[in-house]
């Protein structure tokens, strides 16, 4: 495979509302990003994933966009965005954009043209179908945030499809017109010099709404593979699509180099483990962890010179990991956060680092619809309200796996609104704030920054991390995730104790050499009988065997 340099970077992901606010309206924005480049230099990172910044009407916190050439005036100008790519890349920092090609806002020219009337020579960039008897919708098709995807339009009498909010209209892939306009768009962006795409909900742009396919249509791949040869092909970029459903196999389509088509994807299947089977994400379960594991392993070994993994634990759509699958009590949240750093950034792949997630940021406990804002959580509250459901049942849900928990803007320091704003954010931060903070972590020195710091320095500096064999150890031990990483005759073990609970590690086989790191100040370089305290996770170098 030949070596690209998103193989060894480690990308961060912004969410630019909730980032830095540098003109006191309570929102983050372009310029807040400019301020906070030598944060994220001293980190480490390589690139930054940008949400989107573009025009939007903001029903889906700019997922919905009206048009994909104008910067949204809350977050700065096309100037701003022109100073952003240039300063970072000074920083050797490459902007990776938030490509939204699945739908369009309802009020961006194309939908406003489109549903004039049925003659409008924009009406086969959306999905229009007449209805059934009764003013049915055309079929049962759902919405992935709560009822029919299709919304009657009076004006024409005929429905279109959003396979989210009613107001984010899907895009009609197999009209070449709409494939040449993104090419368009995307070629204007690449012209500015950014490091690539982040593509959002990607899997579904070859549906077949008729047929009830939405991921994975028949058509996807082509369409992937004329967007690679029309727009990135030639340049040395990264491209990742985010891909719910996607199977080892799947991603094996996607991602390898010689079909032509994107970097990596995301696969969700981890993030799914608390979730009930065919449920819902609000109905949980406890995490089963040799599961975890197994999904971990599997997608290790499946992608193994066929393809490219990415790694992450959070992302603007999930909830903080700390408190999720670890534990985010005084106590223990230092050692748990660092648990998950260790965890994920030993694995083959590229790792991505949500905002906050350096810092250990925890969820935001809320008692109250009123104190939501994400669409997706107000949705299913009302949804579930009209349905019976207990109120409180609900709230637990939505602090369990509601957005917003991602959202929060991140603070800064101890002062007023953290140092995120000068006025009243746009979403509260979390009330922990002058306790959690980015300040208080650069400045100690055992902090969750600072471990993050060596993890992604050790990537940077050990091509075994890039390039390494990988080979599970212990796949059925309770609360052990214990592999090894093995690369030109070095092979490195790590140890991770995934519960509060202390157990013990038993290797008569292997001797140490020395500690790489470990989240411990004290971890014991002998693992013959190894003692690990709660959520210890430590990364050995062994000796060569004989």
């Amino acid at each position: 495979m030949e070596k690209k340099w998103w193989h060894s970077s480690v990308v961060y992901q912004i969410y630019p509302r909730s980032f830095q606010d540098s003109n006191g309206d309570g929102i983050g924005d372009i310029q807040g990003i400019i301020q906070r480049l030598s944060y994220l230099a001293d980190l480490g990172i390589d690139a930054i994933w940008l949400s989107p910044v573009y025009q939007s009407p903001n029903d889906d916190n700019g997922y919905d966009i009206s048009d994909y050439q104008a910067i949204s005036p809350e977050f700065g100008t096309m100037d701003d965005m022109d100073e952003l790519i240039q300063k970072a890349n000074e920083y050797g920092i490459r902007i990776v954009m938030d490509l939204v090609v699945n739908h369009t806002s309802d009020e961006h020219s194309w939908f406003i043209e489109s549903r004039k009337n049925k003659d409008n020579g924009y009406r086969d960039y959306y999905i229009w179908r007449d209805g059934q008897p009764n003013d049915m919708p055309p079929n049962e098709l759902t919405s992935i945030f709560s009822g029919s995807a299709w919304e009657l339009d009076k004006q024409t009498n005929q429905y279109y499809l959003h396979l989210y909010s009613k107001k984010q209209p899907d895009l009609n892939w197999e009209n070449p017109k709409v494939r040449n306009e993104i090419w368009q768009m995307m070629n204007f962006w690449l012209d500015k010099g950014i490091g690539g795409f982040r593509m959002d909900v990607i899997d579904l742009i070859g549906k077949i709404p008729d047929e009830l396919i939405t991921g994975n249509g028949p058509m996807l791949h082509t369409y992937l593979q004329e967007m690679h040869q029309k727009t990135f092909g030639k340049l040395d970029v990264l491209t990742v699509g985010e891909t719910w459903g996607v199977t080892t196999e799947d991603a094996k389509l996607y991602s390898a180099p010689e079909r032509n088509e994107l970097s990596m994807v995301f696969q969700f299947e981890h993030i799914g483990l608390d979730e009930q089977p065919g449920k819902p994400k609000w109905d949980t379960r406890p995490l089963d962890f040799i599961k975890l594991k197994q999904v971990f392993t599997k997608w290790q070994l499946a992608l193994d010179g066929d393809g490219w993994n990415s790694l992450f634990w959070n992302n603007h759509d999930i909830p903080r990991i700390v408190s999720s699958w670890g534990n985010d009590s005084p106590q223990y949240r230092v050692v748990s956060a660092k648990m998950f750093a260790t965890f994920l950034h030993f694995l083959k792949g590229t790792p991505y680092i949500y905002q906050g997630e350096e810092i250990g940021l925890t969820n935001t406990p809320i008692s109250s619809i009123e104190e939501v804002n994400d669409i997706e959580s107000i949705n299913m509250y009302n949804e579930r309200m009209q349905q019976g459901y207990n109120k409180e049942e609900i709230i637990h849900a939505i602090n369990k796996k509601g957005r917003d928990n991602a959202r929060r803007p991140i603070p800064w320091d101890e002062s007023l609104n953290g140092g995120f704003s000068t006025e009243t954010p746009w979403l509260a931060l979390n009330p922990n704030y002058q306790d959690l903070n980015v300040k208080k972590d650069q400045q100690n020195e055992e902090s969750i920054f600072n471990y993050y710091k060596k993890v992604i320095h050790l990537r940077k500096e050990n091509e075994l991390i890039v390039w390494g064999d990988y080979k599970e150890l212990l796949p059925n031990d309770p609360q052990l995730f214990v592999y090894e990483r093995s690369y030109q005759g070095e092979t490195w073990l790590i140890i991770i104790n995934f519960y509060e609970k202390p157990t013990i590690y038993k290797d008569d086989d292997r001797k140490v050499e020395t500690i790489v790191i470990s989240n411990y100040m004290d971890s014991s370089k002998k693992i013959d009988k190894l003692e690990l305290r709660p959520f210890e996770s430590v990364v050995y170098k062994l000796k060569k065997s004989h």
